[in-house]
């Protein structure tokens, strides 16, 4: 009989301040995504290749210093790290900000990815948190993770109807001081030394991680997720205003509700996966819906197509960002989940680099038909990869924790 232990009064204020820290981080990221494609349509040097390397290159830096600023974590501690990278990310914001080119939009994307902070945090989480409430604090942070993205879709479009890209990048810089504060005052700092091994990645638990097969696809397909996601902000802005002939304001009365009634789309996804026992059924499912929804809105020039395909992107997108971590900590071999995590990270970022780059190099040679035909494709691979891929997640998950 497995007891539940309750998370103490440390462990909630650190699970609570990290997510605060985490939301304000993605929300500053995952605001352009929607405004980028329109807004950056009148400044020199402006490409569709060019508004795709904006959008994607912090995935880039990020994936380059995720590992290296987590080493650097372990030897002088995690929160100079973090401080740090809210430092550079809010000086990429003011770069970005002052810009009147997309290639300054460019740099200061790229610095912004610089502050690469994602897993030093998640390692202050594990530091803080009992082997027990571990799985529950990651939990939580990730949810932040999701809430962050629904409201940077509502809010970076408000903002930017009221001063352009220019205040949202400045807004962002104020986030990111902001989590400067919450770092400082409300986040406990760890005794010295108090590190746990799970955290660091370590070379031979790297290329463990590395050789797990099931590791793999589950590095694939957040990678194929990520990069759908990018693509896909390069188009849908586009036919929200041509198709939908909604103005660039109020591009947010689409996203709100599509975001919202996708919450409810995703419980009997969530039901059936938990509650039946069909977690292989649903994850394929889930990927069906983000490439049935490309499918609809590439093939149907119409504004319901559009608005449709937005809904089922969103049920798909977020049943599957919520479950791939999990499942990570499912597959992993014992003693290596802040080391499988960290790679998951890596190549979440790196899927972000390329649908942002090479989407904007498809839409920029081949049109609109180009990049949803390659995000269809691509999605369809990530749908055969994942038929072996359940029966070891699920032993996997019954086994007994030894973290």
């Amino acid at each position: 009989m497995i007891t539940e232990h309750p998370m103490s009064q440390q462990e909630r204020r650190t699970v609570s301040s990290l997510a605060l820290l985490y939301s304000f981080r993605m929300l500053g990221l995952f605001m352009v995504l929607p405004l980028l494609a329109l807004y950056a349509e009148g400044l020199e040097g402006v490409s569709p290749t060019a508004i795709g390397l904006a959008l994607g290159i912090y995935g880039l830096s990020q994936a380059l210093l995720q590992i290296p600023l987590g080493w650097l974590s372990d030897r002088i501690g995690r929160k100079p790290v973090i401080i740090g990278g809210l430092l550079v990310f809010a000086l990429g914001s003011g770069l970005a900000a002052m810009a009147d080119d997309i290639y300054g939009i460019i740099a200061g994307r790229a610095l912004q990815g610089a502050g690469a902070i994602a897993s030093t945090v998640m390692a202050l989480a594990a530091d803080l948190t009992r082997n027990e409430q571990r799985t529950k604090a990651m939990a939580v942070i990730g949810m932040s993770i999701g809430m962050s993205f629904a409201l940077a879709l509502i809010l970076g479009p408000v903002l930017a109807t009221a001063g352009g890209l220019s205040l949202v990048f400045w807004f962002t810089a104020v986030l990111a001081l902001g989590g400067i504060l919450i770092v400082v005052a409300l986040v406990p700092t760890p005794p010295r030394g108090m590190q746990h091994d799970e955290v660091g990645l370590r070379g031979a638990l790297l290329a463990r991680s590395l050789a797990n097969t099931h590791l793999l696809r589950l590095n694939f397909g957040v990678f194929c997720l990520h990069f759908v996601l990018m693509a896909c902000f390069l188009v849908v802005p586009q036919l929200l205003r041509d198709v939908a002939g909604l103005g660039r304001d109020s591009h947010w009365q689409v996203y709100l509700p599509a975001l919202a009634l996708s919450l409810l789309g995703m419980v009997p996804l969530m039901i059936l996966a938990e509650r039946k026992g069909r977690l292989r059924e649903v994850f394929l499912v889930a990927i069906t819906l983000v490439v049935g929804a490309l499918g609809l809105m590439a093939s149907t020039p119409a504004p319901l197509a559009i608005y449709l395909g937005l809904w089922v992107f969103f049920i798909g997108f977020n049943y599957l960002e919520a479950t791939l971590p999990s499942l990570v900590s499912k597959a992993v071999f014992p003693g290596g989940k802040g080391t499988a995590l960290g790679v998951f990270s890596t190549c979440q970022f790196l899927g972000a680099f390329a649908g942002g780059a090479a989407g904007g190099w498809l839409l920029q040679t081949g049109g609109q038909s180009a990049l949803f035909a390659a995000c269809v494709a691509l999605g369809g691979l990530w749908w055969l990869l994942s038929l072996p891929g359940f029966a070891s997640v699920n032993l996997a998950a019954s086994a007994p924790a030894r973290d």
